[in-house]
């Protein structure tokens, strides 16, 4: 075997594996409705089924109106915070960007399962306020949206913070002196200049929101709102099951993406503003001066709402003996964690099964980004468009349609071995799914590192792989390891693929917090769910220090 063809070809057939083969049996499920029995007859006919159905208007409807909501509400707490910490020294500046990157962290699911128990009737809430009748709003479309915004919103807010800090002042204070009032020169100058950021920031707040299925799954299931990703489960849930009704809801999700994303570039093509001076920006942040105070309170007011809220809720439950015992000491237990750690109980079990899966997804994952980055940047070969398009594509799939794929590709009877109803299903699915995460940090780090190190060592008689396990990994590898950080914390809780997947008798965290909750066990659901919380976001922290640290 030719040994420098071996580590392109490994990493060829893990990117067919995890991503080509589930996202070509969407498209010829859709294409071929028939196509489990093995006829390829009657094509397009599942797209002229769906497309006739009634309720296909108000899904996609629904979906849009959910997905521009949250990037317009993403926006209007995103853009004004991104900016007074960009451009203005702003107390306690790095204790607030630790703040705000809770909520992004936080499941979304567990997020809306602590918004029912804080707004619902008799909620937390309403025992504090008792003037305070929020159910109604709750489980409504705008109750969806701002519960969706609350966790999406810091994507604008770190994207429009970064952006501003970078470009700096010195033009608007150019324009200042020129005679343009403060908030003209803010219009004019520093907010073009950050139109990019936060272009690209609202379009991941718009396809982040509509590809999500634990806050719809939650809220919508309860109030009648359907959207596409509540509408795929549906047909993969309910009998008859509808496969090919299911992979067509999937395409139509995906070019809905897709369409978002050709929008931003139409919106931004010849708008991207630069400075031409060839001189470092001017990142003096200015004071805040009498607005401190005001400032401060607007940023403590969202914190309290995004991040303090939803927390308490989920803690409070946590140790609640009893939801209809309120809030009172007296109510205080430490049962449902007992229950948890219990020998007889199913949440051990759930836990190992989550933290292995995990830790398997971190390392396939892992080096399946690692060798695909060095690929594409380092070693520059022939088909390396096709493995970086491969490797960032899952990027755009939404969950659910990565879970249809999987259950279209592998539950067929002529494959000789499947992973279908096994763990290794579940795998597959949180590797493709999280494979972007080390794509992404890996080949920022080469593309700082450059190509004279890995020359140098080609020029003194190393091999490419003796000079890829030598010189380039040991360098990358604070970098990769954050990767891995973040794909481990993220696979442990990931929710939509693990209720679409898992075999019979196989429970993780995410399917154990969603089935307790079904099952009005409500107090366990919420006790695994800040075990889950607490290690995902140590866990995330700890990967951005060393990817700050990398990159410093």
């Amino acid at each position: 075997m030719n040994r420098n063809a071996f580590l392109p070809g490994v990493t060829g057939i893990a990117l067919l594996l995890l991503v080509a083969v589930p996202v070509a049996f969407v498209v010829l499920q859709a294409v071929f409705p028939h196509l489990d029995t093995g006829s390829y007859s009657a094509p397009f006919s599942a797209f002229t089924r769906v497309f006739a159905e009634p309720a296909l208007r108000e899904l996609i409807t629904t979906t849009l109106k959910v997905g521009l909501g949250v990037a317009l509400c993403s926006a209007l707490i995103g853009v004004p915070l991104g900016a007074l910490r960009g451009l203005f020294a702003l107390p306690g500046a790095a204790l607030w960007d630790v703040v705000f990157l809770i909520p992004f962290l936080l499941p979304p699911y567990i997020a809306a399962l602590a918004w029912m128990l804080a707004l619902q009737t008799n909620g937390y809430v309403q025992q504090l306020l008792p003037g305070m009748h929020l159910n109604d709003f709750l489980f409504s479309l705008p109750g969806m949206v701002v519960v969706m915004t609350l966790n999406v919103f810091p994507v604008v807010y770190f994207a429009v913070s970064r952006s501003m800090a970078a470009s700096g002042s010195r033009l608007a204070d150019v324009a200042r002196i020129h005679g343009a009032g403060p908030w003209r020169a803010f219009i004019r100058i520093t907010l073009p200049m950050a139109l990019p950021a936060i272009a690209s920031s609202l379009l991941l707040a718009f396809t982040l929101s509509i590809e999500e299925y634990g806050v719809p799954g939650a809220l919508g299931s309860r109030s009648g709102i359907l959207m596409l990703t509540t509408g795929i489960e549906q047909r993969l849930a309910d009998w008859p099951i509808d496969m090919p009704g299911a992979a067509v809801l999937s395409l139509l999700l995906v070019a809905i993406a897709l369409c978002a994303y050709s929008v931003q570039r139409a919106v931004l093509a010849g708008k991207n503003v630069e400075s031409m001076t060839g001189k470092p920006a001017d990142v003096t942040q200015k004071s805040l001066a009498g607005w401190t105070l005001p400032v401060l309170a607007l940023f403590i007011l969202v914190a309290l709402i995004a991040v303090a809220l939803p927390i308490v809720s989920t803690l409070v439950t946590a140790f609640s003996g009893t939801l209809s015992g309120g809030l009172s000491l007296s109510n205080l237990t430490l049962r449902h964690f007992d229950n948890l750690f219990a020998s007889h109980g199913d949440a051990l079990s759930a836990l190992s099964t989550s933290l292995s899966l995990a830790l398997g997804t971190a390392l396939v994952a892992g080096a399946t980004g690692f060798l695909a980055s060095w690929l594409v940047v380092a070693q520059k070969i022939r088909g390396a468009a096709l493995i970086d398009g491969l490797s960032l594509f899952p990027a755009a799939l939404p969950g659910i349609v990565v879970g249809v794929g999987l259950i279209l590709a592998w539950n067929r009877s002529f494959w000789p071995v499947t992973p279908y109803n096994t763990w290794g299903i579940l795998l597959l699915s949180y590797c493709c799914l999280l494979l972007p995460y080390p794509v992404r940090y890996v080949s920022a780090a080469l593309r700082q590192i450059g190509a004279n190190l890995d020359a140098a060592a080609r020029v003194h008689g190393a091999t490419a792989a003796q000079a890829l396990r030598m010189i380039l990994l040991p360098l990358v590898f604070p970098s990769l390891l954050a990767s891995m950080m973040m794909v481990f914390a993220v696979a442990s809780r990931e929710l939509v693929t693990s209720l679409l997947l898992s075999p019979a008798g196989v429970q993780t965290v995410s399917v154990y917090v969603w089935r307790q909750f079904e099952q009005g066990s409500v107090g366990d659901g919420m006790a695994m769910a800040s075990i889950a919380v607490l290690l995902s976001l140590t866990l995330m922290l700890i990967a951005f220090r060393l990817q700050q640290r990398q990159t410093s």
